[in-house]
């Protein structure tokens, strides 16, 4: 996975948001959605190269705007213990490789901790919790792309979450050529796992969505445009879901 962003009550620089996005120029989210966002837990996730930090920073600057409390996390990471997973996860390793449940029970190690400490007093709080990346990542990376079945990783889920779960995960899709080109030149191990393994990934994320076809829990937004349009691709799914427009 990649380096996402995070800012768990300020507390940490963000290290792949757009750089040069000035919050003035980015779009609004209306009054009622707004007010229908609080004490929501939000997730942005999809695959390597889908834009979806661009699309965080535009989020967040809105819901400054807005006047909503958020605590922002990201995954693996938001907490001490959960920065040394995070470093465990994401650097190349020389003498051996870390094996598929091992990387998958890491990244719940991490959530666990992140659940307890942060996301649910946050939530009690009454805040707009929003993650870069979740739950869902797991499913498509170490599962639909690594080969854990499904039930495995729902099991560890259960124990690391506990009752916490996201009330949507929006998921970008973009095509895996434009993907490839908006990687960092530097990969971290997850991002250089090769095109097949990315693939997979994007095809894990598809199956989500096509598993939810309420779109309750996974709300698919089409990246493929402009950042302004990305953005009101979000607002129109959120709209759906929060306000049943």
């Amino acid at each position: 996975m990649p380096k996402p962003s995070e800012k768990s009550q300020n507390a940490h620089p963000s290290e792949d948001l757009a750089p040069n996005l000035s919050s003035d120029l980015s779009p609004d989210l209306s009054p009622e959605l707004a007010r229908a966002l609080a004490g929501k837990f939000l997730v942005f996730d999809g695959p390597d190269g889908s834009g979806k930090s661009t699309q965080l920073t535009m989020f967040l600057h809105a819901t400054k705007r807005a006047g909503i409390t958020v605590t922002e996390v990201r995954e693996p990471g938001g907490t001490e213990i959960g920065e040394k997973i995070r470093d465990a996860l994401l650097e190349h390793l020389d003498r051996e490789e870390m094996s598929l449940r091992c990387e998958m029970l890491l990244y719940m190690a991490s959530r666990a901790q992140l659940c307890e400490q942060i996301v649910e007093p946050a939530l009690k709080r009454g805040d707009l919790v929003v993650a870069d990346r979740f739950v869902a990542s797991t499913f498509a990376y170490q599962g639909a792309a690594g080969g854990i079945p499904y039930a495995e990783i729902e099991a560890a889920a259960k124990i690391s979450m506990q009752d916490i779960a996201p009330d949507a995960t929006l998921i970008f899709d973009v095509d895996q050529q434009t993907a490839a080109s908006r990687l960092n030149p530097l990969l971290d191990r997850m991002e250089a796992k090769g095109a097949i393994f990315h693939a997979k990934v994007r095809d894990g994320y598809h199956s989500l969505v096509e598993s939810d076809p309420d779109a309750k829990r996974y709300l698919g937004v089409d990246a493929t445009g402009t950042p302004d349009e990305v953005f009101a691709n979000i607002k129109s799914v959120l709209e759906r879901r929060f306000l049943d427009r």
